[in-house]
């Protein structure tokens, strides 16, 4: 009896196999979990797109390539007086980019900087590094609150927690200065920020980002992009030191070089 059972659950495996592959799709692996049995996101990742340009979608210019914008729906809902402060920001982008002056890029920016970035994960907290500028952030995933107060940070305060195999994070507390891009896209104080981190397999995280701020947008909107996993035999962060120097235009601008 026992034999004629194995026999049927062989062949029903087969069948499902040969259907999927029939269909073109190979049976999809299991996603990597940690010990507490949540998906796990550790490891060395990347955005491969041209959102540090323009998270809108975008034509080349001289330096800078063309890109598919990330921004759900193709542009971001600002509030008249604040689109006409965008369009400022981005004729000044060479000198009023907070880039070009080596502060931290913020979130989601220092996401999709160009530069990878590793995951380390606890139960307890999600540690990022990153290359840029060694850039740290740390996502409390214990259930402790945000601190009391608005403080001006400039990677604000990170608390997580998993809803199902996604990881959401919860931004909040960030200073007014740093941009979305190098495009001048720009946030206030009032900024909030909501990421999750879903693992599509073992190589690819969905990152889908939700940008409150009711002192420049009419109303919430959505980034989303993949990351990708490094695979690459012997693969590890390197440096990239940021050094502000005393020039009115340097890299990341090649196009407004003289």
């Amino acid at each position: 009896m026992r034999l004629r059972v194995s026999a049927a659950l062989i062949a029903a495996a087969f069948w499902l196999f040969t259907q999927a592959a029939a269909a073109g799709q190979a049976p999809a692996a299991p996603l990597p979990r940690g010990a507490d049995g949540k998906p796990d996101l550790s490891g060395i990742w990347q955005a491969m797109n041209s959102a540090a340009w323009n998270v809108e979608d975008h034509v080349a210019s001289p330096g800078v390539p063309a890109g598919q914008g990330i921004v759900e729906g193709g542009s971001i809902p600002y509030q008249p007086a604040a689109l006409a402060r965008r369009n400022e920001n981005f004729k000044n982008r060479a000198t009023a980019d907070p880039e070009t002056k080596c502060y931290l890029p913020g979130v989601p920016r220092i996401m999709y900087t160009g530069f990878p970035f590793q995951i380390i994960q606890k139960p307890e907290q999600v540690t990022m590094l990153f290359e840029f500028a060694h850039a740290t952030r740390y996502i409390h995933t214990n259930g402790t609150p945000h601190p009391p107060g608005h403080i001006d940070w400039w990677m604000g305060d990170s608390r997580g927690r998993w809803d199902g195999d996604t990881l959401v994070v919860d931004v909040v507390d960030f200073g007014p200065e740093t941009w979305f891009d190098r495009a001048g896209n720009f946030h206030s104080d009032a900024l909030h920020v909501i990421e999750r981190y879903s693992l599509l397999d073992a190589d690819h995280i969905n990152y889908e980002v939700t940008v409150e701020d009711p002192k420049v947008f009419t109303r919430p909107w959505k980034m989303n992009m993949v990351l990708y996993r490094h695979r690459e035999r012997n693969f590890q962060l390197l440096e990239y030191e940021c050094y502000s120097f005393d020039v009115e235009k340097i890299y990341p601008y090649p196009e407004l070089n003289k």
